[in-house]
């Protein structure tokens, strides 16, 4: 399977073969009035989201909880699994946390294919502040799931 590299939306979880009435993802639900409303597009091949981080937020003071920060990567990495029309699962991601990323500032979410073997799809992504410098990284291992097998379910339920 190639990648698609035209430009175009991240939003949700859809893939062929089963479209999800409601997007409720704490990441990137436009159907969850208390998530973080994340917005990727694509860039070549490259899962891009320009965000600003409210107060609700806040781990220590004037900046982000870690555990948000790892939440931004682990989306900007699992966007980039549509290029390649899968849904694909977290198995594992390592996060190095470089400076602390501020509140209520301009910030870029940058995500990447690094490898895939099989149905494992090994990712990497960056949170950048407005100069391009990198605040946080990650790299991950994703599973591919057969989508409509897992999902139906909850799909009929929505």
């Amino acid at each position: 399977m190639t990648l698609m590299t035209t430009k175009h939306s991240g939003d949700g979880h859809n893939v062929r073969g089963l479209a999800l009435p409601k997007n409720t993802c704490f990441g990137c639900g436009k159907d969850n009035p208390e998530g973080m409303r994340l917005e990727f597009r694509f860039e070549g091949t490259k899962a891009v989201c320009d965000f600003s981080l409210p107060k609700r937020f806040q781990g220590p003071p004037g900046h982000s909880h870690g555990g948000i920060v790892a939440t931004i990567l682990d989306e900007a990495m699992g966007k980039v699994n549509k290029l390649r029309h899968v849904i694909a699962l977290t198995k594992s991601m390592e996060i190095t946390y470089m400076k602390p990323t501020p509140l209520g500032k301009p910030l870029t979410a940058v995500g990447w294919e690094s490898a895939v073997r099989g149905r494992k799809h090994y990712n990497k992504a960056e949170i950048r502040n407005a100069d391009g410098e990198v605040l946080a990284k990650s790299k991950g291992v994703f599973i591919a799931v057969d989508a409509a097998k897992m999902f139906a379910k909850f799909a009929a339920e929505d």
